[in-house]
């Protein structure tokens, strides 16, 4: 390879993590938001997909739909990950729900080599060890049914979220955004008969809107860049920020605070993925993925 090919890799895999982090703290907006607005969960979901779909066919202009099984499934996880996720947020605190959400490498590491042929190390093992250890602290906290089935919920599309991501990496040398469009237009007809039940205040209506906006469309749009050159363990471990910021802002705001088991399994949970994240780019900080990149 030539040392300019090199070094072009380089950038654009600088430029992809950049963006993974751009987009976190733009995610990290989301349990605020969604606790703010007063309206069905689902319904919420589906109109903050609604939003998002029209920011994002904006910028595609001429979406390119070719109806692969990746693109389809893509859109069904992705529809799976985002309704979920709100309905975790309502049943359990926004720190759980992120968290949880964030179990997502367990699954990656899991099946990555499966769909994508990307090696999981040593190290992968040890550090799902440790987050299933965290993701379990989770559920001694003031146990109850609510929070119970939301803390269920959230670890559900931490599922979801990693079939997403492994979905849109396999189909990096083509247009991710696509499956992205695609999911959100279907979470958007999902969500219409729970639209139907009730409308939302003129208030929850700022927060939709930025929800469909700054918080799902613009992050996404960013992420679907980004993963055609970075591996798929490395789109769920970089975006970390995320689950450290969102409660901080839902604290802030709202003055919801996390239990104490909670926090310590997230600080595991997080630490764990942290390690992982940061003994990966050492080892191999530019990587064969690169080779790969678009």
């Amino acid at each position: 390879m030539k040392p300019s090919d090199m070094e072009q890799q380089r950038n654009l895999r600088w430029k992809a993590i950049i963006f993974l982090i751009m987009a976190s703290l733009l995610w990290s907006l989301g349990g605020f938001f969604i606790k703010w607005i007063q309206w069905n969960p689902v319904a919420i979901a589906g109109m903050r997909s609604a939003i998002s779909a029209v920011l994002i066919w904006i910028v595609l202009r001429k979406p390119k739909f070719h109806w692969s099984k990746e693109q389809i499934l893509c859109a069904l996880a992705y529809a799976a990950t985002v309704i979920l996720f709100v309905i975790a947020n309502k049943m359990t605190t926004a720190a759980n729900a992120i968290l949880l959400q964030y179990t997502a490498p367990i699954y990656v590491a899991l099946f990555g080599f499966v769909v994508l042929k990307e090696k999981t190390t040593t190290l992968d093992w040890v550090t799902i060890i440790f987050v299933v250890g965290g993701m379990l602290l989770f559920f001694i906290d003031d146990f109850d049914t609510k929070s119970f089935w939301g803390n269920v919920w959230a670890i559900v599309s931490g599922m979801s979220f990693a079939t997403m991501v492994l979905l849109l990496r396999k189909q990096k040398d083509g247009s991710p955004l696509e499956s992205v469009l695609l999911g959100n237009i279907l979470t958007a007809m999902i969500g219409i008969p729970f639209m139907l039940q009730s409308a939302p205040s003129s208030s929850s209506w700022i927060g939709l809107i930025l929800l469909g906006t700054i918080q799902l469309g613009l992050p996404y749009i960013l992420y679907s860049i980004a993963i055609k050159s970075v591996s798929a363990l490395e789109a769920v471990l970089i975006p970390v920020i995320e689950p450290i910021v969102n409660p901080i802002w839902v604290f802030i705001m709202l003055g919801e605070v996390p239990g104490k088991w909670a926090m310590i399994g997230g600080i595991v949970v997080l630490g764990a993925v942290t390690f992982r994240c940061i003994m990966g780019a050492t080892r191999n900080p530019t990587g064969d993925k690169l080779q790969n990149a678009s």
